[in-house]
């Protein structure tokens, strides 16, 4: 009988616009999996959409500088998942034309994609058609989870505490592009203007008065046609939690909360504080609140996980009022995934370290049946 380790397909890259961060996560990811007991292989997207089979070494995934960042490598061999009815191989098409040669059946894909094309259902879609299990969230909460102003509804139907906002499409934007001003002035300024499903802050202005506004509008149209606006959290606090599905009927478990401050040359928690070195920004993991603060933002983040039905992991994101007031900002359901970035972070000071993070997700994922649940 075969007794061999579980396949883990690890997919990155892809074709928004935060590919560079998803190749920073994916080394990290490479580099935790246990080789005792996983068969990992590393499959990288490029950014024209093309499936190859990436290096295994994850030094090459690394940010440098702004003007140096990773990316998958399109000249290397193609990779395609070829689903039959009880078995799903990774074939690889080497370059030359030589015959294609398969690297055997995947148990699990864990997709550490960013962004649309990725994030957002779309290979979850993919998987599920093929019956292969994966890592996160499902269809439904990824597609979700990833369009900032459906979120938002989802979380009103819930309850949910959320600011104030408006949504811009193409469509309102070229034919009452006067309505749409109209409608952001009512929020009152200032305002916050970001791509409805982008991520990493790519694309987000903060607008102060209505002369920056249409530029701020075209330039989060640069990377979606369709941008949300919403009032800016003035004085508030920058507050995120940790998700983790619970195995089996269990209920999700939350992390500890962590605050971020972040340097006063950043108008917000933009790219570059993200994620360049030598930025000052500052992760107070745990942060320093009232007990009763971290308490009910616990409590909101598994319920924002279960509003939107999500599945594995995900970080949800609060701003904490001057009134003291919550309201979430957002729910990430595949957050940045380096062992700096916030998410890991809070679970290792909960007890959860890198590695034993990675594999909970890879075994929550491996006891988790694809189709309808």
């Amino acid at each position: 009988m075969d007794f061999r380790k579980p396949r883990v397909a690890v997919v990155f890259g892809g074709r928004s616009s935060e590919h560079s961060v998803s190749c920073v996560t994916a080394g990290s990811v490479l580099q935790a999996l246990d080789p005792e007991r996983y068969d990992v292989v590393p499959v990288g997207i490029t950014k024209d959409g093309r499936w190859v089979l990436e290096s295994p070494d994850p030094a090459r995934l690394t940010f440098t500088s702004a003007d140096c960042l990773p990316e998958v490598d399109g000249s290397r061999a193609g990779v395609a998942l070829a689903s039959a009815a009880h078995s799903s191989e990774l074939v690889v098409s080497e370059p030359g034309g030589s015959a294609p040669r398969t690297l055997g059946e995947v148990d699990v894909v864990f997709p550490v994609l960013h962004g649309p094309w990725g994030e957002d259902g779309t290979v979850q879609g993919l998987l599920e058609m093929a019956g292969v299990r994966y890592v996160g969230a499902g269809v439904l909460a990824s597609a979700v989870g990833m369009d900032k102003a459906f979120m938002k509804v989802a979380f009103q139907a819930q309850g949910l505490p959320v600011l104030p906002y408006t949504v811009i499409t193409s469509r309102a934007w070229a034919t009452d592009r006067a309505a749409c001003l109209e409608a952001v002035d009512s929020l009152g300024y200032p305002v916050f203007v970001k791509p409805c499903r982008g991520g990493s802050s790519l694309g987000i202005s903060k607008v102060r008065d209505r002369s920056d506004l249409e530029a701020a509008v075209e330039e989060a149209r640069r990377h979606d046609p369709k941008v949300l606006v919403e009032t800016a959290a003035e004085g508030g606090r920058e507050i995120e939690c940790g998700v983790l599905q619970g195995f089996g009927t269990n209920p999700p478990d939350t992390s500890v909360v962590a605050e971020i401050r972040i340097d006063a040359k950043h108008e917000f928690y933009d790219f570059a504080a993200k994620y360049l070195p030598g930025e000052q920004t500052s992760l107070d993991v745990p942060a320093d609140l009232p007990e009763q603060v971290v308490t009910r933002v616990q409590a909101l983040s598994a319920q924002a996980f279960e509003a939107l039905g999500c599945e594995g992991l995900a970080r949800v994101d609060f701003f904490l009022l001057a009134d003291d007031r919550l309201v979430i900002n957002e729910i990430n359901t595949m957050p940045g995934f380096t062992p700096s970035s916030m998410f890991p972070r809070m679970w290792a000071a909960t007890g959860l370290d890198y590695p034993a993070l990675v594999d909970r997700l890879v075994q929550l994922a491996l006891h988790r049946d694809t189709g309808l649940r």
